[in-house]
C-alpha cells in the first residue's frame, strides 16, 4: 500500500498509543517457560503474535481472556513436545530467544522466517550455543535462518556471547540459562555493547517471574542453576515509547496540539524512553503522567549530538526531526543499525537524500545539515522497515511525500496509518 501525504499547515487530536512489543516478546516467551500467566494489554503487532505462536509451540496453553491472555506453561521434566518446525515469522528478537531454549522442548527442530528475517546474522549466538553443548547451524556465513537443531544440551559454568552486534543473544541466554542444572557465569565480550537497556528490560520480567540474574557490571551476570519460572501474575504491558517518538517529532515540526494516552509505567526501563531527552535537548516541551503526554508545537528545534548506542530503533525519526532543527545534527554509535529490517544507516541516508536532505554517512554515524527547502511530491522506499516508514509519514506532514509499503509498519504498529490519520 503506497500512502500519499500531503504537507499540513496544522495537525490536532488525540491518540491511544499501543503497548511495547519488546515487552510483549519478552512476556510471552517467558511466561511459556514455567508457571501460569496473565499477560494484560500486550502488543497486537505481527512480532507479538509471532512471540505467542512460539510460546504454543513450546507446548503452553495460551487463552484469550478480557484484555489480555492466560497462559500455563507445561513445563514437564525431560518432555519434548515441541513442534519440529517453529516459525518466527519476522520477528529477530523471537528467533533469538528461541535457540537457546530448544533442547528444553525438542530432540531436533527447525526454526524458520521470512522476509527481513534472512540474511540477519546469528553467527555469535549459534557459536556460543555450540560452546555449550547445542548442535546447532544456521545458513551461509551469517548462520542466518532457516536455523536447524539435531540434538545436544546446554551446560552451564562460563558462558561467553559477543554483545556488540545485538542484545537479544544476551538476553536470549539470559532467558535459557536459569533452567540449566549447573549455577552460570554469562560472560559479554565484543568490542563495544550495545542496546543494554534491552537487557535490563529482560532481567525486569525475569524477576517478575521469579526468576534470579544477579549483574556483576555490564559485562558479567550470576545464573543459579536450576530455577523455576513461576509465571506473570497480571503484567500490565506499557506503552511503547518508540512509538510514541513518531507522534512526538510530529508535533514537534508542525503547528501542533496533540494528546498521547496510555499506560506509562516509569518503573520499567525502555531503551527507546532515550527519546524524551533528546527531545528536551533539541527544544521539545511537554507534560506527561501514567496516563497522558501532551505536545503544543512547533518548538525552534537545534540540533547536537547524541549517542544511539542503546536505541538504535530511534535513528530513522530523530534522523527526520534533525532535518528542521537549527544546527548540525549528529546520530552516533549506530553501527549496529545496519543489521535491523533495513540497512538504518545506508537506506536512510539515500532515501532523505531524495527529498534534498544534506545527510552524510559514516561507518557508525549519521550527519544531518538542515536545509530550507526541501521537495516535495517525492516517493519514498522504506525497505519493508516499519520504522523508516513510519518517520517517513511524519517527514510527509511538513514537506509532502508518497510512502511505499505501509503495510510493513503491521511489524510493530497496525494500527499506525489509523492514528496518523486522526491527526490529519
Amino acid at each position: 500500500m503506497n500512502l500519499k501525504i500531503y504537507p499540513l499547515e496544522k495537525i490536532q487530536g488525540e491518540v491511544s498509543l499501543p503497548a511495547s512489543k519488546s515487552y510483549s516478546i519478552r512476556a510471552f516467551i517467558i511466561a511459556a517457560c514455567g508457571g501460569l500467566s496473565t499477560i494484560m494489554f500486550p502488543s497486537d503487532c505481527d512480532d507479538a503474535k509471532a512471540a505467542m505462536m512460539v510460546a504454543k509451540a513450546f507446548g503452553a496453553r495460551v487463552r484469550k481472556i478480557k484484555d489480555g491472555y492466560a497462559i500455563d506453561a507445561l513445563v514437564r521434566k525431560n518432555a519434548r513436545f515441541c513442534a519440529s518446525t517453529i516459525d518466527v515469522a519476522e520477528s529477530g528478537t523471537s528467533l533469538r530467544f528461541v535457540l537457546p531454549l530448544l533442547p528444553f522442548y525438542a530432540q531436533i527442530a527447525t526454526v524458520v522466517g521470512k522476509g527481513t528475517l534472512v540474511g540477519r546474522p546469528n553467527k555469535h549466538l549459534c557459536e556460543s550455543l555450540r560452546s555449550i553443548g547445542l548442535n546447532i547451524r544456521g545458513d551461509g556465513d551469517k548462520e542466518s535462518v532457516p536455523i536447524r537443531y539435531t540434538g545436544g544440551k546446554i551446560s552451564g559454568g562460563r558462558v561467553v556471547i559477543d554483545g556488540s552486534v545485538s542484545s537479544q543473544f544476551v538476553s536470549a541466554l539470559l532467558i535459557a540459562l536459569p533452567r540449566v542444572a549447573e549455577d552460570t557465569r554469562l560472560i559479554v565480550s565484543g568490542k563495544m555493547l550495545v542496546s543494554q537497556d534491552y537487557v535490563i528490560m529482560t532481567r525486569q520480567i525475569l524477576e517478575k517471574a521469579g526468576v534470579t540474574v544477579t549483574p556483576k557490571g555490564p559485562r558479567e551476570f550470576q545464573i543459579p542453576g536450576g530455577q523455576e519460572f513461576k509465571g506473570l501474575k497480571d503484567f500490565h504491558v506499557p506503552s511503547d515509547d518508540g512509538l510514541a517518538a513518531f507522534f512526538m517529532s510530529a508535533a514537534a515540526i508542525m503547528p501542533s496540539h496533540i494528546v498521547l494516552k496510555g499506560h506509562f509505567d516509569h518503573k520499567l526501563v525502555q531503551s527507546d524512553s532515550a527519546i524524551l531527552p533528546f527531545l528536551k535537548k533539541m527544544g521539545v516541551r511537554f507534560t506527561r503522567t501514567d496516563a497522558t503526554m501532551r505536545l503544543n508545537g512547533p518548538f525552534a528545534l537545534k540540533g547536537g549530538v547524541f549517542s544511539l548506542k542503546n536505541c538504535p530503533d530511534l535513528v530513522p525519526i530523530m534522523a527526520v526531526t534533525a532535518m528542521f532543527a537549527k544546527g548540525i545534527t549528529r546520530l552516533k554509535d549506530i553501527g549496529h543499525a545496519r543489521v535491523k529490517e533495513s540497512d538504518r544507516i545506508t537506506d536512510l541516508r539515500k532515501e532523505l537524500q531524495k527529498v534534498g536532505a544534506d545527510i552524510t554517512e559514516k561507518n557508525a554515524e549519521l550527519i544531518i545539515r538542515p536545509k530550507a527547502v526541501y521537495k516535495t511530491g517525492v516517493t519514498l522506499d522504506p525497505h519493508h522497515d516499519h520504522r523508516l516508514a513510519m518517520a517517513f509519514a511524519i517527514l510527509g506532514l511538513r514537506i509532502g511525500v508518497t510512502v511505499k509499503d505501509m503495510e510493513c509498519t503491521a511489524k510493530s504498529y497496525p494500527g499506525f496509518v489509523k492514528a496518523f490519520k486522526t491527526l490529519t
